[in-house]
């Protein structure tokens, strides 16, 4: 009875519709994997390039691959090596050390005892407040931070721009955060920084937190310098700790933004650069025991100030214009990028002391110091026209100076320069 009911009611329903079952997608086509090598042929829009064999086709001239005895192709991409094997067609990336280190592991592998491993930690907060600089850099005329602060001059008597402000408050915060500093001397503010009491305080650090701001807004690289000395006595604040002189720092460095962000530090042996990866966040080894070249064919050097010039001036950029092969003139107005250019490039970088500016334009402590000690140590040499620059001892904290200061040869021929000019206007003062 019961079925003869389904049956029934089947009926009054009418027939059962069937739901049509969904179509199968298409299978995903697998990726090729086989490695295809530089310069076997161009890519044309909707067409292939047909792959090499494994183990059979050499590579071709020029290319970063290059084939091992085992049949497997090597590439060294600057990053680490890349083996590509013949039989699993997988790729491997081994880094290596020599070209694959970061400065975190660069700084801490340095760190012998307790007074290295803190003045590791010190430098790693300066790294990452230069990252945070360098983020607003970039970001500047989205985030609205270009142009004037509305703080007016500081203590230079040079008008803050909003960067200014924004780079001395994060160097400051971070370093005294960090635990590692007794005192901060700062170009942004008239007054040395008394960082909070703290045992393991043991290093004075002073610092330009953004050189060469008045040209950020049209897109010219910035830097941050900085210097870092220790402190007479552990945990003790004393503002004649910043007054040393140069020759006793024991790191100094920059960072310059520009192109790319790039951080040049040294902590009293070579001179190393590293480069900010983005995607990484960490500063990547890439300018290992950078050295100025003896002898350069640049000068840098601002010419507006001709007229205000001793003759020893005059006389060294009137030779490296009228030689068989003149020198080129090259002047940024960034300190940092008219250093590192010099470090790279060689020749020389100058701001004397004029008649505009008898003591000179740049402040000894935090910009002459540290660029003085980061040449010195890379092979050149950094001299006030008459000697060493290391060897001055400040009188201020604010103190400025005149300096030259890249390739050996360069200076030398600054100096002797100077040095003729003296004589000259002693001889001629002595006959008058």
């Amino acid at each position: 009875l019961q079925l003869s009911a389904r049956r029934a009611s089947s009926r009054r329903r009418g027939p059962r519709k069937r739901t049509p079952s969904p179509r199968p997608r298409p299978r995903a086509r697998r990726p090729d994997l086989t490695p295809h090598l530089p310069g076997d042929g161009a890519l044309r829009t909707g067409t292939r390039r047909p792959p090499v064999a494994m183990g059979s086709a050499s590579p071709p001239n020029g290319s970063p691959f290059r084939r091992t005895n085992s049949g497997d192709l090597l590439m060294s991409n600057g990053v680490g090596r890349i083996s590509i094997s013949q039989h699993a067609q997988a790729f491997t990336v081994e880094p290596t050390d020599d070209e694959f280190q970061t400065l975190a592991t660069f700084i801490m592998s340095t760190a012998k005892d307790e007074d290295s491993s803190d003045l590791s930690i010190l430098i790693q907060s300066i790294a990452t407040s230069c990252k945070y600089i360098q983020n607003c850099v970039r970001k500047m005329g989205l985030a609205k931070l270009g142009g004037e602060a509305n703080t007016g001059q500081n203590v230079q008597g040079e008008t803050q721009m909003k960067l200014d402000v924004v780079a001395n408050d994060v160097f400051v915060g971070m370093l005294d955060t960090c635990k590692r500093c007794t005192v901060l001397v700062s170009e942004e503010i008239e007054d040395p920084v008394y960082c909070k009491p703290s045992n393991a305080g043991r290093y004075v650090c002073v610092f330009d937190p953004l050189d060469g701001s008045s040209n950020v807004d049209c897109g010219v690289s910035v830097g941050s310098i900085f210097g870092i000395y220790r402190a007479t006595e552990k945990g003790v604040a004393r503002a004649e700790d910043a007054l040393q002189p140069g020759k006793c720092m024991v790191a100094a460095g920059y960072c310059m933004y520009g192109s790319y962000c790039n951080f040049v530090l040294t902590i009293g042996g070579h001179v190393h650069g590293f480069t900010l990866d983005p995607s990484l966040g960490e500063f990547i080894l890439t300018h290992p025991k950078i050295t100025v070249p003896k002898r350069g064919s640049i000068y840098s050097v601002n010419e507006g100030n001709t007229q205000f010039w001793d003759e020893g001036m005059k006389t060294y950029v009137e030779r490296c214009k009228n030689q068989a092969e003149p020198r080129g003139a090259r002047y940024i107005g960034s300190m940092v990028a008219d250093i590192h250019r010099t470090l790279l490039y060689g020749g020389t970088f100058s701001y004397p002391s004029d008649r505009k500016h008898p003591d000179g334009k740049l402040r000894l402590l935090y910009e002459c110091f540290p660029m003085a000690m980061i040449v010195e140590k890379a092979g050149g040499k950094a001299s006030d026209g008459c000697g060493r620059i290391l060897d001055i001892k400040p009188t201020s904290i604010h103190q400025r100076q005149g300096i030259h200061l890249g390739s050996v040869e360069d200076v030398d021929e600054i100096e002797e320069c100077m040095k003729n000019a003296r004589r000259a206007s002693w001889d001629q003062g002595s006959r008058g």
